[in-house]
């Protein structure tokens, strides 16, 4: 049977689906000797996930720096904490790394905010809004996206609460982990359906004023 998607997914359907979380081991990075070690780590991996996250401001004209970089296999996740750490020489060359594929989500910010603090030669990376495209999918968020390949929901409670904070709290920990290892999945779905076009695509048509829906078969 083959898998039904959608070019635009119903937002209001989203509440509805069984959340998943990343159930993982998950790593606190926060001296340049625990980074060292985790991208030696990392970087004998077949395919990484990656999201970055920032405090969030509340002040017009005001942006804060990048606070967090997360970096997952399919298993472990590691969160590069860079409101303490800095650009180290380790994060550097992870991020400058041609090998191992890293898969993200509108990673033109991500990197462009990276570079903020401290300029590095971009490596590997895939964005999945691109390669979502090629399939006739629209949406551009990863709620939407993973609802759409995967009937799941992805939390986002979390993802304005402070990033700066003394110690991490565990909701964080697992927000931040989840938004990283779902870009694998998506991405190796995504790869499956494509090498065996195994999927159907539906076109909806949303009206926004009356909310109605119109389908039709792409």
């Amino acid at each position: 049977m083959k898998k039904v998607l959608f070019n635009k997914f119903d937002k209001t359907k989203i509440g509805t689906l069984p959340r998943i979380i990343f159930e993982g081991r998950i790593v606190v990075v926060i001296t340049e000797k625990e980074a060292e070690k985790a991208v030696d780590f990392l970087l004998t991996q077949p395919i990484l996930g990656i999201d970055t996250e920032t405090r969030p401001s509340f002040k017009k004209g005001r942006v804060n720096q990048v606070a967090l970089l997360q970096v997952a296999t399919h298993d472990i996740c590691f969160l590069f904490r860079l409101n303490q750490l800095g650009m180290t020489a380790a994060i550097k060359r992870f991020l400058e790394d041609v090998q191992v594929p890293k898969i993200g989500l509108s990673l033109h910010d991500d990197l462009m905010m990276l570079a903020k603090r401290g300029e590095f030669n971009r490596g590997y990376f895939i964005d999945l809004q691109d390669k979502v495209k090629e399939i006739g999918v629209e949406d551009q968020s990863l709620q939407k996206l993973f609802a759409n390949f995967f009937g799941m929901r992805i939390s986002k409670r979390d993802q304005l609460s402070n990033w700066e904070t003394d110690v991490l709290s565990d909701k964080q920990k697992i927000y931040a982990s989840t938004d990283a290892w779902t870009c694998i999945l998506l991405y190796e779905e995504l790869m499956r359906l494509e090498q065996t076009g195994d999927y159907e695509l539906i076109k909806v048509e949303h009206d926004v004023q009356t909310n109605t829906v119109t389908e039709g078969e792409g």
